[in-house]
């Protein structure tokens, strides 16, 4: 495994970040592919084995049971200061906006939950999951910098954002004397670019890191179209609004990541991981079979040559915000909390 430098702060972060959405008890949450505590143990046992230390989840994955199993498992498997762990939290719901609870307080409620979930004193990471457009920035600012100031968190960090929020958010940090976000984690892959027009530039003159999810673009980068298939292929309708309107321009890519994984003898996931490995900090890798977190850490040690990296990248044609950021640019034009995806509402759970 290889490490690096997570932005402006102090953590040494594995290059693979192990994505726990997976994880978690399907029967509390929306998503039926996720696995079971027992196997979620084996996995996370097996990537520290291969080195990552670099664990990232959320309190809306499966109502909090993603902390509650990677919480547990890395009490059992690794020392506290060892590993890196990351976690998310909601913006207000509209329910804790009528009973008057601020910004602040519903930052303090999210990690005390979260700690407690996690079974742990203070977390690594802590990520503003999705822009709360019903909360003064002001206040997520304050109220994040209270839970650095208390120990209840190292450094924060930002999902789902345009490069104007992160730069706003962080603009009032500097001003105020509060944390700034040391970290974005937005949706980047080799089949959906749109990261960078604005975010990634902005974030390498502001030494911000990028660790993106959605690495695999749900697995569409680790197989030929119609081959294999898993469950979450199957039943993710968030995925498939994701990628499928693109899918004749991606495929265009998705054979040139084959055509090098059989040049190198490596597979797909190796070819696709390696490339987005030479544009971010660490990449967040989802989970739910042990092959998984093995392809993955074997990307660390592929090198593509130039000529290969601008052979993958050559037919990349723009591509619609999908998506939370989608409900993000809608939600700006209309100054109002719209986040849902389709029929699914994004309240106490959370899409990826």
């Amino acid at each position: 495994m290889k490490y690096s430098k997570l932005g402006n702060s102090n953590l040494n972060v594995s290059r693979i970040c192990m994505g726990c959405m997976g994880f978690g008890d399907a029967a509390r949450g929306q998503h039926s592919w996720t696995i079971d505590e027992e196997h979620s143990r084996e996995i996370i046992r097996r990537g520290l084995e291969l080195g990552v230390n670099f664990y990232d989840t959320a309190i809306g994955y499966q109502s909090g049971t993603s902390e509650q199993y990677i919480g547990r498992a890395l009490n059992d498997f690794a020392k506290r200061d060892e590993v890196v762990v990351a976690t998310k939290f909601l913006p207000r719901s509209l329910e804790e906006i009528e009973q008057g609870i601020s910004g602040q307080q519903h930052i303090e409620n999210m990690i005390n939950t979260s700690l407690k979930n996690l079974g742990m004193e203070y977390v690594d990471l802590y990520i503003y999951h999705m822009w709360d457009w019903n909360t003064e920035l002001y206040d997520i600012m304050d109220g994040l910098n209270r839970i650095v100031k208390a120990g209840k968190t190292r450094y924060i960090g930002i999902s789902n954002c345009f490069a104007w929020q992160i730069a706003k958010a962080n603009a009032i940090a500097e001003k105020e004397g509060f944390a700034k976000f040391v970290s974005v984690q937005g949706h980047y892959n080799l089949i959906f670019r749109e990261e960078e027009r604005e975010m990634v530039p902005y974030c390498e003159e502001e030494n911000i890191a990028l660790t993106p999810y959605s690495a695999l673009a749900s697995g569409r980068l680790s197989r030929l179209p119609g081959e294999g298939g898993t469950k979450r292929a199957e039943e993710d309708s968030y995925a498939k609004f994701k990628y499928d309107a693109t899918a004749k321009q991606d495929n265009v890519i998705i054979s040139r990541v084959a055509e090098l994984a059989e040049k190198h003898e490596v597979s797909m996931t190796e070819v696709s991981l390696a490339w987005l490995l030479t544009k971010v900090t660490a990449t967040v890798v989802g989970a739910t079979k042990m092959h998984h977190i093995e392809g993955a850490a074997k990307a660390v040690d592929l090198e593509l040559s130039d000529d290969e990296i601008k052979h993958l990248e050559e037919p990349y044609v723009t591509h619609p915000m999908a998506g939370v950021m989608a409900q993000n640019k809608r939600a700006n034009a209309a100054k109002k909390h719209v986040w849902s995806t389709g029929d699914q509402k994004i309240g106490g759970k959370t899409n990826e």
